[in-house]
This record gives C-alpha cells, structure tokens and sequence, in this order.
C-alpha cells in the first residue's frame, strides 16, 4: 500500500458541512487528536469557521486535553482558559450530555480518533452522545477519521446485550474493521429519528494501516503511544479484567504484559507452542511505574508483531490468557467488579462481550474451538450488519 493524503471529516468540515445546519450553534466533542493534517486542533478549525458558531466543548474518557494518565480516573467540567468556552465532562458525574449541557446548541459535532476496538469508549460516548442528542432533538454531526489498524479484519465475540456496558453499548465484535463514522451509521438503527451527518474521509480505503494516509499520528489517550498499540489492544485490553499488568506504568503498555509471579521464559516457551502467526513474545522483566503491581519487579513478556496481515490480536490475546491460566492458576485472578460502572458482571466478561470464553478456558477448550464459535458469530454479523454500513471500499 502506497502512502497517500487522507482528508479526514475535519480537513473536509467547511467544504462538506451540512446546509440544513448553517449558522447552526455547535458543541464539539474532542480529544488531544482531534487535530487536522496540518496538526490543527478541531477547536481552532471549528472556532474559525463561517459555517457555525461553536458555542460548548465536551470531552471524553482521559479529557480534552488527555490529562487523566492512568485508567477510569473521572474528571470535572471546566471553562477554557483559550477559549472562554464551557469545557462538559462526559466521564464523571454523568457519560452522556445532559438537557443543560446541550441548551443553547443546534447540534453536537464529533470529531474522536477510534482506535479500531470494541473496548475504546469513544465509541459508546459517541452512542450516548446520540441517543441525548435525539431526545432533545439535536442533530449529531460525525467527522470521520481512519481506522488505524485496518479495515478488512474482523476478529474476536461480538457483543451479547446482557454484557452490556460502558465497554459495550450494542453488539459489535472486539475487532469491529469500521471507522466512527461507519460505526455512527450502525448506532443510528439504535436511536430512531436522530439527525445524523457523517462527513466522510476522502482517500482511505479498507486496506490502509495508518502509516499509509500520512496523517500524523497524535496519542487518543496516554496509554495508546503508537499504532503497534493500537494493533495489539483488540486481545491485551483483556489483561485490564485480571490481576496482570497490561503495561500501563511502562513506556510500551499494550505490547509488555505481566505479573509479579510470572517467569518470562516459561510463559514465553507456552506462547510459543500456540504456534500464533505472524508474532513473536519475548521474555522480559519490568517495574510499572503506575496501576497494578506499581513498584514491583514483574516477570512477562513483550508483543513483537512481525507480519500485521497474518497477526490476529484477539486470538493472541485469548492465548495469552490461557497461556497464564494454565501455568498458574493459584496466582492468577479475575478482576472482581467494579469496573467501567459495572458494578455486577465480571471485568473479564464485559470484556468479552460475553462470559462464554471465560468458560471455555476455565474448562480447558482449545484456541481453535473457540476461535471456531467467535467465528460464526462473526459470520452473522457481517452479513447482515456490517455490510450495509461501510462506506468505503
């Protein structure tokens, strides 16, 4: 794939913005990569326009700014020094605009950098976002952006709604292969009646990592540093539903994983009779600075992806899983809830979407009887709902 210029919704926003919403007053729901191919942030942009008068800001999980560094630190509502404009919350005392919060707006803007995974909650800020925004009968508009791990592969369960959470509105599977704009088109069957836009990209197709737009990659959050992250979240997101270190508090979280009562070169040498395509785990020791374990010695291993076409991200994560599971299971745990405002079901299931493939590795399946199952539900999904969503080819 041969590097190109993708213009994402926001490069396109004064040229593709909706007539019906001239002059319309905006709310603008951000993040630090909210930025256009010039690096521009979406605020300047939107604060410039002529189209509209951008009147409010919200922001999701981690902040406008990306201030909240370690995981479901909440944080409170502020007015922009830069700016003079009211800075809403939507991770804190409430995760979906409240009527005050839109009073005085025509319509909400979106404009987050997905990283291609189930888990991320941009995606279900966005959904919230929507089903208040057609309560008060305000449209949404949607700038769409890349999905930087491709969007061909599909992979992982896709979501059981009694396994609905903040990590999981509506069913969807972990590697869902779609944009936020394609995903906005599929929760719109959700809210019936809401006024959606979605100003597309122009110059991606399906088959683009995100080196291949030339776009500047900028952190969505602080623990999402590079797109080898962002490839590998889809299976070592799971790690957050047990007592072993995803990597947070180390400079590479995501790709290292571990515990304190891990040894590197055993669970290296069980990874490696999986015979998982196109990865290789080295054993390695860390200190996390922040989360579990903070301040003690862990033993683990790091992912090192060496053909993305063939990696499966989820698969590898459920090996990983298994791999540990088998090796220790007096040390390792399942995180008790709660988690992410669920406060019933299990981290590990809500995760998952599902409490099946928790199931099926406490009783000993293979990877390949359960990659098998997750595979027919897949099936089923993109036939009947993915495929009429995309947009691009």
């Amino acid at each position: 794939m041969s590097r190109g210029r993708v213009k994402t919704g926001l490069d396109q926003i004064a040229a593709r913005w909706p007539k019906a919403l001239k002059d319309a007053r905006v709310g603008l729901v951000v993040h630090p990569a909210s930025v256009s191919f010039h690096l521009r942030h979406s605020v300047s942009a939107c604060q410039a326009s002529r189209k509209f008068r951008l009147k409010a800001l919200f922001g999701p999980q981690h902040g406008i700014r990306g201030e909240t560094q370690d995981n479901m630190i909440e944080w409170e509502g502020f007015r922009d020094a830069l700016t003079g404009l009211p800075v809403h919350s939507l991770y804190g005392k409430t995760r979906r605009p409240t009527p005050d919060m839109l009073r005085g707006i025509d319509a909400l803007v979106v404009d987050l950098q997905d990283v291609g995974a189930r888990y991320y909650t941009f995606i279900w800020t966005m959904a919230l976002a929507m089903e208040a925004c057609r309560e008060a009968g305000k449209a949404m508009v949607v700038l769409d952006r890349p999905n930087p791990i491709g969007g061909r592969a599909v992979e992982g369960p896709v979501l059981d709604p009694e396994y609905s959470s903040f990590v999981g509105l509506h069913p969807l599977p972990v590697r869902h292969g779609m944009t936020m704009g394609e995903i906005a088109l599929y929760l719109a069957s959700f809210y019936a009646g809401i006024s959606l836009d979605v100003i597309r990209m122009t110059g991606w197709d399906r088959g683009m990592w995100f080196e291949d737009t030339g776009l500047p990659w900028v952190l969505p959050s602080p623990n999402m540093p590079t797109v080898d992250t962002a490839l590998v979240y889809p299976g070592t997101c799971l790690l957050e539903g047990t007592n072993v270190s995803e990597g947070r508090g180390t400079t590479r979280p995501f790709e290292i994983f571990g515990a304190p009562f891990i040894d590197p070169d055993r669970l290296a040498g069980r990874l490696k009779e999986f015979d998982l395509e196109g990865v290789v785990f080295r054993p390695l020791y860390f200190l996390p600075t922040f989360q579990k374990h903070a301040g003690i010695p862990c033993g683990g291993a790091q992912i090192h992806v060496t053909d993305r076409k063939r990696f499966k991200p989820f698969k590898a994560g459920v090996a990983i899983l298994k791999a540990i599971v088998d090796l220790y299971p007096i040390d390792f745990k399942y995180k008790k809830p709660p988690y992410e405002y669920e406060e019933r079901l299990l981290p590990i299931d809500i995760l998952a979407g599902t409490d099946r493939l928790r199931k099926d590795i406490e009783t000993g399946k293979s990877i390949e009887e359960m990659v098998a199952w997750w595979n027919e539900e897949l099936a089923v999904f993109n036939r009947q709902i993915r495929k009429k969503t995309l947009i691009y080819p």
